[in-house]
């Protein structure tokens, strides 16, 4: 089974940013997609990134121009900038097929905290 182990979350106040960092055991260059997600209580995850091997890259508008992800052979990061309350939540990193289901079990993610 494939670990997936999330980092760099935090606190911070809005307009702040933080770096997001995924370690994954197995070589990743081959996979489709990887992604992040946030978890919220009571909501279904929302994917929050999402990065193709081709190079494409995808964002919700929520994010976009604020969210960057970046994916090496063992790694997968979020940039985030300009944080708002919204982004408040906990992320989390996963393999993606191409019809958007999830591949492995979730790891323990990271949290995010965004308030004055």
């Amino acid at each position: 089974q494939v670990q997936l182990v999330e980092s760099g979350g935090g606190s911070v106040q809005p307009g702040g940013s933080l770096r997001l960092s995924c370690e994954v055991s197995e070589n990743i260059r081959s996979f489709w997609s990887m992604a992040w997600y946030r978890k919220v209580p009571g909501k279904e995850p929302e994917l929050v990134a999402e990065a193709l091997n081709n190079g494409i890259r995808h964002y919700p508008p929520s994010v976009q121009g604020r969210f960057t992800i970046s994916r090496e052979r063992y790694a997968v990061y979020l940039d985030m900038n300009d944080l708002k309350t919204e982004d408040t939540g906990v992320y989390y990193c996963n393999r993606a097929t191409d019809s958007g289901k999830i591949v492995y079990s979730w790891g323990q993610g990271t949290p995010v905290t965004v308030s004055a």
